[in-house]
């Protein structure tokens, strides 16, 4: 069974950084597409970034471009994201997937189909 633990997340100022990390287990999901997601408040769940199995490609929604890193470690089986000069707009849930099906693409977006989730992690940014 799939199980994936986000950790990382907390409170920081505008114009911080935080690091969230993203563990898989059950099995390795080398071959599988990876992605953030988050939920503000009142809002609905939307994607933040993706990165496909090998990691040579990447897709980030425009609101992060330039400032959100999404890498992974398959060694680890584990996905990243790097966030740096964080906005109060970035306060949220943020989630990680997994996609359903081995060796999709991310770019563009649509390919892949995430079916399993993490819990969530909070995000707060104060400005």
């Amino acid at each position: 069974q799939v199980q994936l633990v986000e950790s990382g997340g907390g409170s920081v100022e505008a114009g911080g950084s935080l690091r969230l990390s993203c563990a898989a287990s059950g099995r390795s999901f080398s071959i599988y597409a990876r992605a953030w997601f988050r939920q503000a408040p009142g809002k609905e769940r939307e994607f933040v970034a993706a990165i496909n199995w090998s990691g040579r490609s990447t897709y980030y929604i425009d609101s992060v471009k330039g400032r959100f890193t999404i890498s992974r470690d398959n060694a680890k089986n584990t996905v990243y994201l790097q966030m740096n000069s964080l906005k109060a707009d970035d306060t949220a849930v943020y989630y990680c997937a997994i996609d359903g099906r081995p060796y999709r693409e991310v770019d563009p977006p649509g390919l892949a189909d995430y079916g399993s989730w993490g819990q969530g992690i909070q995000v707060t940014v104060s400005s």
